[in-house]
């Protein structure tokens, strides 16, 4: 079968690998789409830990075409999202309910072979089933949202209380969504691209801001009575967002980290704000336990309004180089001719999923 192969930094392959058979307790998925995000792109470039070579790819969704021994014979044909995690079951934080801190913790697309390949071989509790009508373009979002609803439940929101969305691309829009059907007000997203201000408006934000503009911070003291905001989410990955966070929070306000920043990336708080406000500072990391409602979700958020594009498989240097550029919201990738094209190479195209 085909395959996306990264070999180290720099060195992307479409190569052909031996296809995968579903050993006991698996099935064999027939990837459909997977999605690409800005993890893809940092492997690439070897800015994020990662086992090389690697097939990458951890946003899934395909068709079970085969299943192994211990397997029940009635999910082959089942449509299907693929929680990309394996756990030891062994440690300490996987024996006290906490698998996604686990020690030994491995991912499809990071730490072993994953999803932009023709096929893959994964257990049979990872694979869930997608709500009758989602396209597997929409299925393989699923792991992102299963993340930013774990995002909330860590958030803990109260409805009718500010918050601020730092950052509108696929992942900060789909938060700014579960801030909606989270009752909290206002809605703010900062973004200092146009189009991604853009989609805030329209998958629910009430107010979409310039942050490089010179009167951002009297803009944001009026828009929060000048107590600051309840709630914050950086969605971007970067200590400047950090620092400005806490400087913008109100008292007993939380911050919480969602954006990947590189390793080693510095971040200057002042201990004596975080102590006089009461802040509450929180990292969150992938999904534990959260896959299955994120696939009760993806029919009920509004998906389709990001500009979205699909390449095949075999054009994958081509789609990390539009995903490198930002001109869609979110590509896919797919291996068969069913999506393949439909938006390749000719700019966005809404509601592909």
């Amino acid at each position: 079968m085909k395959a996306v192969r990264v070999h180290g930094p720099g060195d992307l392959r479409i190569e052909d690998v031996p296809d995968p058979r579903p050993a006991h307790g698996q099935v064999l998925v027939a990837v459909e789409a997977a999605g690409m995000c800005a993890t893809d792109v940092h492997i690439l470039h070897g800015t994020f830990p990662c086992r090389y070579p690697l097939t990458i790819g951890h946003e899934i969704a395909g068709r079970i075409v085969e299943v192994g021994d211990g397997v029940d014979p009635a999910r082959v044909g089942a449509s299907v999202t693929v929680e990309p995690h394996e756990y030891c079951r062994e440690c300490l934080y996987c024996r006290i309910g906490q698998e996604h801190m686990c020690t030994a913790k491995e991912a499809y697309g990071v730490h072993v072979d994953g999803g932009m390949a023709e096929y893959l071989a994964v257990p049979s509790r990872l694979a869930y089933d997608l709500p009758e009508g989602v396209s597997a373009a929409l299925g393989s979002m699923t792991e992102p949202i299963a993340c930013s609803i774990h995002a909330m439940d860590r958030l803990g929101a109260v409805s009718g209380l500010p918050v601020a969305v730092y950052g509108c691309g696929p992942a900060g829009a789909v938060l700014v969504a579960l801030c909606r059907r989270a009752g909290l007000s206002p809605i703010v997203v900062l973004d200092p691209r146009a189009e991604r201000r853009d989609l805030a408006l329209r998958v629910g934000a009430d107010i979409a801001l310039d942050p490089t503009t010179g009167e951002i911070e009297d803009i944001v003291r009026d828009l929060t009575g000048g107590y600051g905001f309840s709630y914050q989410i950086d969605a971007v990955g970067s200590p400047r967002v950090i620092e400005q966070a806490v400087a913008r929070a109100a008292r007993r306000g939380t911050v919480l980290f969602f954006g990947v920043a590189a390793p080693g990336d510095p971040a200057t708080v002042y201990p004596q704000e975080i102590y006089a406000k009461e802040l509450s500072l929180l990292g969150t990391a992938i999904n534990p336990y959260t896959h299955h409602r994120a696939a009760a979700l993806l029919p009920q958020l509004p998906l389709t309004e990001l500009r979205t594009a699909t390449y095949h498989l075999t054009d994958a240097a081509a789609a990390l180089e539009a995903q490198q550029r930002g001109e869609v919201d979110k590509i896919f990738l797919a291996p068969g001719e069913s999506l393949a094209g439909a938006g390749a190479g000719n700019g966005a195209t809404r509601a592909t999923v």
